[in-house]
C-alpha cells in the first residue's frame, strides 16, 4: 500500500470478517462453558465419592440396627405371649374362687342378713303396740308392701 492510494475493501470481505469474529467469539465462549462444565463435573466426582464413602458405613449401621430392632421385638412378642398365658390363667383362678366360695360366701352373708333383720324386728316389735290395720274392701294391697314397711332405725 502506498500513500497515496486508496485501499479498497469489498461487501464479501467485510462479511467474511465480522463472520471470523463472531465464530471466535463463540468458540472463545464454548471454552469457557466447557471449562467449567468439567470443574463440575470434577466437583460432582468428588461429592459422589464423598457420599459413597459415607454411605456404605452408614448402611450397614442401618442393617445392624433393623437387626436388633428385630430380635428386640421376637422378644416382645414373646413377652406379650406369656403376659397373654398369665392372663388367661388368672381369669381361671378367679372363676374357680369365684365358683368354689362364691356360692357359700354368699349364702353366708344371706344367712347373716337375716338373722340381723330378724333380730331388728323382734326389738322393733317388743318396743311398740302393733299399728291397727285399715281394711279396704275390694282392693289388694301390692306384693311389696305385705310385710310392712320399712321404719328408719337411729
Amino acid at each position: 500500500m502506498t500513500r497515496g492510494k486508496r485501499c479498497s475493501v469489498s461487501g464479501g470481505e467485510v462479511a467474511g470478517l465480522l463472520v471470523a469474529v463472531f465464530w471466535a467469539i463463540l468458540v472463545s465462549f464454548l471454552a469457557v462453558v466447557l471449562v467449567r462444565l468439567a470443574q463440575t463435573l470434577k466437583a460432582a466426582t468428588k461429592l459422589v465419592t464423598g457420599v459413597t464413602e459415607q454411605a456404605v458405613p452408614l448402611l450397614g449401621e442401618a442393617s445392624a440396627t433393623v437387626r436388633s430392632a428385630q430380635t428386640q421385638l421376637d422378644r416382645v412378642d414373646a413377652i406379650a405371649t406369656d403376659v397373654q398365658e398369665v392372663t388367661s390363667n388368672a381369669s381361671a383362678l378367679s372363676s374357680t374362687v369365684s365358683t368354689t366360695f362364691g356360692g357359700p360366701l354368699v349364702k353366708v352373708a344371706a344367712f347373716g342378713y337375716g338373722v340381723r333383720r330378724a333380730l331388728g324386728r323382734k326389738k322393733d316389735l317388743s318396743a311398740r303396740p302393733p299399728a291397727p290395720r285399715k281394711v279396704v274392701l275390694g282392693r289388694t294391697l301390692p306384693a311389696a308392701r305385705r310385710g310392712g314397711r320399712k321404719r328408719g332405725r337411729s
